[in-house]
């Protein structure tokens, strides 16, 4: 474990199509201690050059960046020779390679990777045997990131044998693997307790992040006092708040502005890192994640003008127009902005 403790006090979950440089930047300005990478396929980064190198291109500008390390890089697939491979590309710009063993989506059932890989314990050799071909390989810590198994009480049992395979760190999101229900019911954060206190009394000093029931940064403090954990992993509110992490937030529309407008500024200084697409996604987020916003009449018009935007100076432009007008006086349009 070549990581310090505190850098895995407060991490930014691997989320699909938003765990973006400028976006990890943002985070780690304001108090995230280790950031992640979006989940990339590991037999895409072996057989797709475009893939491969969009990828290492982002992660040699993250590299040299301000706050941008330390970054784990979060890899899937269910082939060990494929997945070292893989990691061995990505290595020398990274600070840990994470194992992908949660993610519940249609695809990674179809596949047979992610959350599907702890479903049975007929698949569980898969991912020991991933796990220490890493670990073998790798100068790097390795990672897991893992769900509920089923039966619960599995859960740790498969944590300790993926720990003797050369796993340093466990992180649960202590929800079960469903395509269907992702998030339903609130996280047991009982079993991330349950993992961290078997570790302590056998004596197994791998690190165990909790995941799950993270909305305000007061519940940061109450998910460490119910699980004990080594540090937390926060996602979606992340998302809508990257000051989470500081005890901070918007107050009003002018702090969103002012979080949409330091996030585009990033955009511009990380140029092709980040899709036009997922820059507005990020932006409406800022927005989304406060009530006091949501609930105004203006919140759908805002988002209609949103997507109109056809680039960052679009979307400068609009946020400069609520900032003049005003949030409550704001009547978006549907004409493209640029």
């Amino acid at each position: 474990m070549s990581l310090p403790l505190d850098a895995l006090k407060l991490i930014t979950a691997p989320m699909v199509d938003q765990s973006d440089l400028p976006f990890r930047i943002l985070c780690r300005r304001y108090g995230a201690t280790l950031t992640y990478t979006q989940m990339f396929m590991a037999s895409d980064l072996i057989s797709d050059q475009s893939y491969r190198r969009e990828i290492l291109e982002e992660l040699r500008a993250g590299w040299t960046a301000p706050f941008g390390r330390p970054v784990a890089v979060q890899l899937a697939g269910n082939d060990p020779e494929t997945i070292v491979e893989a990691a061995r590309l990505v290595e020398p710009y990274c600070d840990a390679i994470d194992l992908n063993l949660g993610c519940p989506q249609k695809k990674a059932e179809l596949g047979h990777f992610g959350g599907y890989l702890i479903l049975s314990k007929a698949d569980w050799r898969i991912a020991t045997s991933i796990v220490s071909g890493l670990s073998q390989s790798l100068t790097v810590p390795i990672f897991v990131k893992m769900r509920l198994c089923s039966p619960v009480r599995d859960t740790v049992t498969l944590a300790k044998e993926l720990v003797s395979s050369g796993a340093s760190v466990v992180c649960l999101h202590a929800r079960y693997v469903s395509s269907r229900r992702r998030r339903k019911g609130a996280a047991d954060l009982n079993w991330v307790a349950q993992m961290k206190k078997t570790f302590q009394y056998e004596g197994i000093s791998a690190q165990v992040i909790s995941n799950g029931n993270v909305r305000v940064y007061q519940d940061i403090q109450e998910n460490l006092k119910i699980t004990g954990a080594d540090g937390v992993m926060i996602g979606e509110a992340a998302l809508g708040n990257p000051k989470i992490f500081s005890a901070s937030s918007a107050v009003n529309y002018l702090g969103c502005i002012d979080l949409a407008d330091e996030y585009l500024t990033l955009c511009e200084n990380y140029p092709d890192t980040v899709t036009l697409k997922h820059v507005r996604q990020h932006v409406k987020s800022f927005f989304a994640y406060h009530d006091f916003i949501v609930r105004t009449a203006n919140f759908h018009a805002f988002c209609e003008a949103l997507t109109c935007c056809t680039n960052l100076e679009g979307i400068r432009s609009l946020l400069s127009k609520i900032k003049i007008q005003g949030w409550d006086r704001f009547a978006g349009d549907n004409q493209a902005i640029d």
